[in-house]
């Protein structure tokens, strides 16, 4: 099983990098950011906070998957309120693994449950249609600015 875990030829792609500078604001769209051990993305509200929601991720698929069950196209990144959307792999493979993001390394935490601004993101269902879709939580091991376009995998 451990040959398995540890068998992941798959690149995923950074395809989208957003901010909330404070708690309930609507997020800000960054090309770039700054990642720092213990501390959280330079500008994020969670800044600092909780050693175990320093970064949220969600994949670019999923955004796809949520969009048709509410029978519209894919939703768009920011109504999710992550921070890192990525395509091309599959990040509940780093459950109790470290990968790198460019030159930062992260190491997963959990499960990025959502939470009840889905209903108004996204509208009437839009709770449920994240759950199983919601992403992950990371912690930063490695800091480093984190750019669209970085490559995802295993560290």
């Amino acid at each position: 099983m451990e040959e398995l875990l540890n068998s992941l030829p798959q690149i995923g792609r950074v395809e989208y990098i957003s901010i909330r500078p404070e708690r309930k604001a609507p997020v800000e769209y960054v090309p770039e950011v700054e990642a720092m051990p213990g501390k959280g993305l330079k500008g994020d509200h969670y800044q600092g906070k909780s050693g175990k929601r320093e970064v949220t991720l969600i994949q670019f698929e999923h955004l796809q998957a949520v969009g048709k069950m509410l029978g519209r196209a894919a939703i768009e990144p920011g109504l999710t309120r992550r921070n890192i959307v990525v395509s091309g792999i599959n990040l509940l493979a780093f459950a109790d693994r470290q990968f790198r993001i460019g030159e930062v390394v992260l190491e997963m935490t959990g499960h990025c449950h959502p939470c009840s601004r889905m209903e108004e993101n996204l509208g009437p269902g839009g709770y449920n249609a994240m759950r199983g879709h919601g992403g992950i939580t990371a912690r930063i091991v490695q800091g480093g600015t984190i750019h669209v376009g970085d490559e995802v995998k295993l560290a």
